[in-house]
């Protein structure tokens, strides 16, 4: 499994209008092939700051079948707007099980 992690900073003033976007793009990501959960998390120190983190089955679910994906035009139309600046997206793998892993 991996796990997609993005640090999201929102214009300030837009948080709502973000997470009722989000609301709407989540059944688009959950419907692709090789998605397995996600969460977003919204910062207490810094209120436009999120971290959106999603388990894919590979890093291919991701980086190749959701972002080729017509239905990523869908997601980026309702989201990117929102992000200042752009984030950057890291992949991760586990290196020792923990509970979610065994």
């Amino acid at each position: 499994m991996i796990l997609e992690v993005a640090i999201l900073n929102i214009f300030a003033g837009q948080e709502s209008d973000f997470e009722h976007s989000f609301a709407e793009a989540q059944t688009i990501i959950a419907s692709t092939k090789g998605y397995v959960r996600h969460e977003l998390k919204r910062c207490i120190e810094k209120p436009s700051r999120y971290l959106l983190l999603v388990h894919w089955d590979t890093l291919e679910d991701h980086t190749e079948g959701f972002r080729n994906s017509p239905e990523y035009q869908n997601w980026k139309a309702l989201l990117h707007r929102y992000y200042d600046p752009f984030p950057e997206v890291e992949h991760y793998q586990s290196v020792s099980a923990g509970a979610d892993d065994i």
